[in-house]
């Protein structure tokens, strides 16, 4: 979701809102450094919003933009029989309507907690990690019939690269270099459209 299918990373648009987004930038930085591992960095940002008013959620939907070629690749593929599905380490209270709109077929983030109107600076539910990701993209072709050999996955950090390497085919979206490394293809203009060239689908 977050850098690939929309252009911008929530959890830094509700840092913003929060007045914490240096802080959360650090730990970010931090993390890619290698000394933190994801879990560890999402929980220790989610933290930095407690506080923070539900109504934030609608305010950073707002400054949401889809990645060029984003709504013609969901399009292309439904017109042609395929299914598109999400899951991201971000967020469902944010992203949701927005999926819902663009009639994803199915989809999984982190949800944060919110008590009283306000964010805990908890998350409910289990995190969804580098190894969630991969078991969301096998038991959802299971569930909607797809053979393993008609699975495609798109992703831009070292947390996509086991469901990268599950799918049939793994493709780098304006990846970290270790994620252009390790897929099968990349895409680095920002034209998410181009997934459909990659894979042989007429763009509608």
């Amino acid at each position: 979701m977050d850098s690939t299918f929309i252009q911008e990373e929530v959890i830094d648009l509700l840092a913003a809102h929060a007045g914490v987004g240096e802080q959360v930038a650090e730990i970010t930085r931090e993390a890619m450094s290698g000394n933190l591992d994801f879990s560890q960095s999402l929980s220790a940002r989610v933290s930095l919003l407690a506080g923070l008013d539900e109504s934030a959620f609608a305010a950073v939907r707002s400054e949401i933009h889809l990645s060029h070629g984003a709504k013609t690749l969901v399009e292309s593929v439904h017109a042609q029989n395929g299914y598109v599905m999400i899951v991201s380490g971000g967020f469902e209270n944010v992203i949701a309507p927005l999926l819902n709109e663009l009639s994803i077929d199915h989809f999984k983030a982190n949800v944060l907690e919110v008590e009283n109107g306000k964010l805990t600076g908890r998350l409910t539910g289990p995190v969804i990690d580098r190894s969630a990701k991969a078991r969301f993209l096998l038991e959802n072709a299971s569930r909607f019939g797809i053979s393993s050999d008609r699975t495609v996955a798109v992703g831009d950090g070292a947390n996509d690269l086991e469901m990268l390497r599950v799918a049939h085919v793994g493709i780098a979206f304006n990846a970290k270099e270790i994620v252009q490394q390790s897929a099968d293809y990349s895409i680095t203009s920002g034209d998410l459209a181009e997934v459909l060239d990659v894979i042989g689908l007429a763009r509608i």
